[in-house]
């Protein structure tokens, strides 16, 4: 159980793209089962849910419904006040670990170039908590709560 930082994320932070901007409109992706190890492997378990805007449609590489955050506060960047971060079920399962993903398309699979971010899902104590972790088809699920903390080393 740990937030895991992809290698092209982390590319992309050390060049002038920053964590904001790498995931701009972009998508939640919450799987049962158990996160991988690293957030550059293929993503195991079963895809449960898209979370979009307003749980609208996601369509890679375009800007519509797709997630955002506001300007980082003391080293904290938080969902955009704005925006309602929800999805309803493609799959019934336990919710067991999620991964954010930038505009572009992700089909999931090894990569060392696409901006990931990878966390547990829980009801509580963990990286990301879900009022209920029970995910059924076509159900909505809502995302309160989300920012990323950069620590200071």
């Amino acid at each position: 159980m740990a937030v895991r930082f992809s290698m092209g994320l982390r590319n992309n932070m050390l060049d002038s793209i920053g964590l904001r901007e790498s995931f701009a409109n972009g998508v939640l992706k919450i799987y049962s089962g158990v996160q991988p190890s690293s957030s550059n492997d293929p993503a195991p378990g079963v895809l449960l849910l898209e979370v979009s805007v307003d749980g609208l449609p996601f369509n890679p590489g375009v800007s519509t419904n797709g997630l955002n955050f506001d300007i980082p506060v003391s080293a904290i960047v938080s969902k955009a006040v704005g925006e309602n971060w929800q999805g309803s079920g493609i799959a019934s399962g336990t919710a067991g670990w999620a991964r954010l993903c930038g505009n572009m398309a992700d089909p999931g699979s090894l990569s060392e170039t696409l901006p990931r971010i990878d966390m547990s899902v829980a009801k509580t104590g963990a990286d990301l908590n879900l009022s209920n972790t029970a995910i059924v088809v076509a159900a909505p699920t809502t995302v309160d709560i989300f920012s990323v903390t950069m620590a200071e080393t």
